[in-house]
């Protein structure tokens, strides 16, 4: 591989990627794409396939909104906003996550942050911070929720609703983010919020990063929407209907996303230069949601720390996200090793932050095409609203004083040893492990659980992803219950030294936060998963630290 090669390097897959294209060229897919033809995935109109395309318009349908957003973030800069939170899960955070990180606070605009915990901890840390730095007073939250009743965002809003009720004239400190018509709209309007953003109800959350759930947190960064929009629409121009299938970006990474897949080359493995580092958890959901169902899948692995080519097995595909001001030295290296050991690789290369856009735009057309090579609905999610059932049953059971749905099945960190490796027992190739920590996210914490993540993928060379919950079953969930039946997963739980009520809700976030554990838990053992829980106690540090020992002292 050269130093500067971009694009797909697919060795000895290419062959199957080109009769793809071949095939969708004669079949006019691109043109049926646009065309919203939902015999490209199934044979009946079903509601997901015919309502849920918005997102091909995008980029030239908001840009007639930039002027509103510039001047709904330049008035809230100018009144002393000096810090945005969104209130939001999955499809309504990730992307405004993305665009904090990448793009940070221009000079003068508010920094942003997401919460999309409900660990006690991480309430108490972000009011902690607000208090610290900008207090309420200087505070504008966005409660972001496309159906207007997600339970974590209108337990977030309630909880800063409440402390921001203290000063007076509480609404102006927040802002609504949702589809037309939801009961946050009219509670947003009943309460004086100071703006309420409609987005489109034809897009489906996880292709939403275009809508307002991701340009109006970016707009008050005070980032350049007009060129992320700019270059989303670059995109869509190359993957216009009369754009060759071999030619257009979108149909050419959908066919080599769906053709390794079925390859076995299932594991697609991200990595970034510095700048987008966050890109790949945005990537995670648009892949695992889209794909994961029908015990079919495509595994997104973000966060893993790139190894040397032993540690892994022959179901990867390697994807580069580079930005040319960033040093990718280091990483071209790995990529030609990887390269050379006969792992597909592909690269792509942004020229500047706002092309985010683009490459955003290039994967929701790649991964709705590989939904058609895999044979599967790639707009649908049916097997999210289990593991939310489920954890309405134990906040219920939980709410009656029956606490076994909870503590059953539980390992103490300390005593892992042998459940460890009956819980790694048969795992072989094609494998993955799955991460799912019920912890507040901090920097420790963090690097604690990766350190945890990389020692997992060396010991038993399978692919390991990693996500906090509750946040991931908004995004790589339904790929865990819906997917292939490949996955171990890994709970990992504490007892929160300190809790907090939820306002105007009868329970508090510690018994939230349990009971997703629980739901999630008992879905997963539905669909027949592996799952080992490890309860940290009160000392998670120290619960951590025993976990990583645990698996130290693992048979090499």
């Amino acid at each position: 591989m050269s130093e500067r090669s971009d694009g797909l390097r697919l060795g000895g897959y290419a062959g199957a990627v080109e009769e793809r294209l071949r095939r969708w060229q004669d079949e006019r897919f691109g043109e049926r794409l646009w065309a919203r033809d939902h015999t490209l995935w199934s044979r009946e109109p079903v509601p997901e396939l015919t309502d849920r395309l918005g997102w091909l318009e995008l980029p030239a349908a908001m840009a007639g909104e930039v002027e509103t957003l510039e001047r709904f973030a330049r008035e809230a800069a100018e009144e002393g906003i000096r810090q945005a939170v969104v209130l939001g899960m999955g499809g309504s955070s990730l992307a405004p996550e993305v665009y904090a990180r990448t793009f940070g606070a221009a000079s003068g605009y508010p920094e942003l942050e997401v919460l999309d915990s409900t660990h006690p901890g991480a309430v108490q840390d972000l009011a902690a911070r607000l208090d610290a730095t900008s207090d309420v007073e200087r505070s504008l939250f966005l409660v972001s929720s496309k159906s207007g009743t997600t339970t974590e965002t209108l337990s977030f809003f309630r909880f800063f609703w409440e402390r921001a009720a203290a000063l007076g004239d509480p609404g102006r400190h927040f802002a609504a983010i949702t589809d037309p018509g939801t009961p946050l709209e009219k509670m947003a309007r009943e309460r004086g919020f100071r703006a309420v953003f409609n987005a489109q109800p034809d897009v489906g959350g996880r292709y939403s990063a275009l809508t307002p759930f991701g340009l109006v947190p970016a707009a008050l960064l005070g980032a350049d929407v007009r060129a992320l929009l700019g270059s989303g629409w670059a995109m869509a121009e190359a993957c216009a209907p009369n754009a060759s299938a071999a030619a257009n970006p979108g149909l050419l990474l959908g066919a080599a996303l769906g053709e390794l897949a079925l390859a076995g080359r299932d594991k697609v493995t991200f990595v970034t230069s510095p700048s987008l580092a966050s890109f790949p958890a945005w990537l995670e959901q648009l892949i695992a949601e889209s794909t994961g169902k029908t015990g079919l899948g495509i595994v997104p692995v973000a966060g893993e720390p790139l190894g040397d080519p032993g540690v892994y097995g022959a179901d990867r595909f390697f994807v580069a996200i580079l930005l040319e001001e960033d040093d990718a030295g280091d990483i071209e290296e790995r990529l030609a090793a990887l390269e050379r050991d006969g792992h597909p690789v592909a690269v792509f290369r942004l020229g500047r932050k706002a092309d985010l856009g683009a490459e955003m735009f290039r994967w929701e057309v790649a991964v709705a095409a590989a939904g058609a090579v895999l044979g599967l609905n790639p707009f649908d999610q049916p097997d999210v609203q289990l593991a939310k059932e489920l954890a309405t049953r134990a906040m219920k059971e939980r709410g009656q004083g029956n606490a076994a749905v909870s503590s059953g099945g539980e390992v103490k960190a300390e005593a892992l040893d042998g459940a460890m490796e009956d819980w790694l027992a048969g795992v072989g190739p094609g494998s993955y492990l799955g991460l799912h920590a019920y912890l507040p996210p901090r920097p420790a914490t963090d690097e604690a659980l990766s350190r945890l993540q990389a020692l997992l993928r060396d010991r038993t060379r399978c692919a390991t992803t990693l996500g906090h919950g509750p946040r991931f079953l908004h995004s790589t969930g339904q790929l865990h219950k819906g997917g292939p039946d490949t996955g171990r997963f890994l709970q990992i739980v504490d007892e929160p030294a300190d809790d907090l009520p939820v306002p105007e809700a009868g329970y508090t976030f510690a018994t939230l936060i349990r009971a997703q554990a629980d739901g999630d838990r008992a879905a997963l053992l539905q669909r027949g998963r592996r799952v080992l829980r490890v309860q940290l106690g009160q000392d998670a540090p120290a619960g951590l630290a025993a976990l990583i020992g645990a698996v130290e002292r693992l048979p090499s």
